[in-house]
């Protein structure tokens, strides 16, 4: 399966690449306003891209850092532990006209849902810092440790669970199309 190419994001207001075997969640339960929320077709993997206010109080790799660690309050993360963050080059975004800055930051948080154990779940974000629309772009992309339940089905070899590289083509392809979206400028 090829990844689905220019993807209509928030009404169209975006478009971005995304991987193989993405479910838009907003099919199957109600999603924010200010949301986007896929899951892989077999694995608990999810990639999110939010639209939030900008946190003009924390600058470069403070602001990362800032956000990964209000989603792990979010999610009751128990642990929250910062493994990289790094800048991310600008000229490789389509969104490099309006994005001032760029970080990428991985780490791990300690999550249950549900009544379930806590396990310790890998992110990836990337913080692009859409200052003229004051605007935070936070994508994510989750990835829990894998379910052997189902690992050794037939089913898994066609379509294998995401990399850093589908989340890159993500960051790199969102592109916006209709700036309106941002209110009046």
């Amino acid at each position: 399966m090829e990844p689905t190419q220019d993807y209509p994001l928030f009404g169209g207001a975006f478009s971005a690449t995304l991987p193989p075997g993405a479910i838009d969640v907003s099919d199957l339960r109600p999603v924010p306003d200010n949301q986007e929320v896929f899951c892989h077709r077999l694995t608990d993997q999810s990639l999110i891209v939010e639209l939030l206010e900008l946190q003009a109080h924390v600058r470069g790799e403070e602001a990362a850092r800032y956000h990964f660690e209000d989603v792990g309050g979010v999610q009751g993360a128990r642990t929250v532990q910062v493994e990289a963050v790094q800048p991310l080059l600008l000229e490789n975004l389509a969104l490099r006209g309006c994005c001032e800055e760029a970080w990428v930051l991985s780490g791990k948080q300690q999550v249950a849902k549900e009544n379930q154990v806590a396990k310790d779940v890998t992110l990836h974000q990337a913080l692009l810092r859409l200052t003229q629309y004051q605007t935070d772009l936070l994508l994510t992309f989750n990835q829990p440790p894998p379910d052997n339940r189902s690992s050794l089905d037939p089913e898994n070899l066609s379509l294998p669970p995401w990399n850093l590289g589908d989340f890159e083509q993500l960051v790199t392809s969102l592109t916006l199309h209709d700036p309106n979206i941002f209110g009046p400028q």
